[in-house]
């Protein structure tokens, strides 16, 4: 019998079945690798490690890894600081490329300059999949780096230790970009719920906020500007806000060449008992278009006369199915319905959601082909 030949897109890697081998490293109490500690020191570049559900108190670790997957299986891998941390930053400090983490839960990140994270994202890249933060310093800390690139996807970052005010629920610095996805942000105290230094920001079917108790101060803040959409998401001030301003964007300076911000589809609410401001700009050139929002509550739309405002909409509570219970669907027959309007484009993106948040994490898809005009506000269903 002749011996089969290799196809020429086989032999150059190209088709599925030609890809090397994945090394795999299997951790937990009853394997040869019991620790994450040791999994850092033994991993090589390309690894994925799947760890065994459990609590992992102490167990902090530095991944230098290109290419790097951290997957938990059989349920939560929960790392618990319990006193350590590692390089003085956090419980995971990130330095690869290419780096996914999955069903991981980070909980008591506490460091002697008081700002340690559950995650320090230092260099390179990094993908969290369905991943928790609270109870520590901050959730997520990054460097001010321009190369970095960060994805968040299905994540939960909740209550803050109590601090001085640097903490913040997810904190990123002068990084190229993030984008953000069917997250919950939640339970801030003195600090922002998310706030970002990005160039680029796609912040899209999330809820912020901050719920009964949280004293955050800003919802959502782009302190250096940049460009960010924001999509889809339901964000709302407590009546126990530390700061009136729900959005921030540019205050601390406009330091991108690119200043843009798209508010579209979004439902804001605001609980602040003397009323809040939704929107603070400080770029005064900056372009801004605000469409298709909701706004619920009693604050002020501060807008330049500039900025493109299309389909916003002041909505009674009584609009909702039951907004008591943060259920912020347009009841069947709100005369609200249908009234979006067309968007158009911008930061790199259609301005037209294709998905809504589902709480208490993760996203729902819209109806495939659905050309038809949308409602203003966050949930179409």
């Amino acid at each position: 019998m002749r011996p089969r030949r290799r196809s020429v897109l086989a032999a150059a890697g190209l088709l599925p079945w030609a890809a090397q081998a994945v090394p795999v490293l299997r951790v937990g109490p009853t394997r040869a690798v019991k620790s994450l500690a040791a999994a850092a020191r033994q991993a090589r570049d390309g690894a994925v490690i799947e760890v065994d559900a459990g609590d992992y108190a102490g167990d902090v670790a530095a991944w230098p890894q290109h290419d790097l997957t951290l997957r938990a299986v059989g349920g939560r891998v929960r790392v618990i600081g319990a006193g350590a941390q590692v390089q003085g930053k956090g419980l995971f400090v990130t330095t690869g490329r290419r780096q996914r983490i999955e069903g991981f839960d980070f909980s008591g990140a506490v460091v002697p300059d008081r700002n340690g994270a559950g995650i320090r994202l230092e260099a390179g890249s990094l993908t969290l999949v369905d991943c928790s933060f609270r109870d520590n310093e901050n959730g997520l800390l990054s460097a001010n780096d321009g190369s970095i690139e960060l994805d968040i996807v299905d994540c939960d970052f909740g209550p803050i230790l109590p601090g001085d005010g640097r903490t913040h629920n997810l904190y990123v610095g002068a990084i190229r970009r993030l984008a953000v996805s069917g997250s919950w942000f939640h339970h801030g105290l003195h600090g922002h719920l998310l706030k970002s230094r990005a160039a680029l920001n796609h912040v899209l079917y999330n809820r912020l906020t901050d719920e009964i108790g949280g004293r955050a101060s800003y919802e959502l803040e782009f302190a250096n500007g940049g460009v960010a959409v924001v999509m889809g998401n339901l964000i709302a001030q407590s009546s126990t806000t530390e700061n009136p301003h729900v959005i921030s964007f540019g205050v601390e300076g406009a330091t991108w060449e690119q200043q843009a911000l798209y508010l579209v589809n979004n439902t804001l609410v605001d609980q602040r008992p003397s009323g809040g401001i939704w929107l603070r700009v400080s770029p005064p050139r900056a372009e801004v278009v605000l469409a298709n929002n909701l706004l619920v509550g009693a604050p002020k739309l501060a807008a330049e006369g500039h900025w493109l405002r299309r389909a916003n909409f002041f909505a009674e509570w009584d609009e909702f199915v039951r907004a008591a219970r943060d259920d912020f669907r347009l009841k069947p027959g709100s005369s609200l319905r249908g009234k979006a309007q067309d968007a158009g484009e911008g930061g790199g993106l259609r301005l037209r959601p294709t998905h809504e948040y589902r709480h208490p994490r993760g996203t729902v898809a819209l109806a495939e082909g659905n050309a038809g005009p949308l409602s203003p506000g966050a949930f179409q269903r």
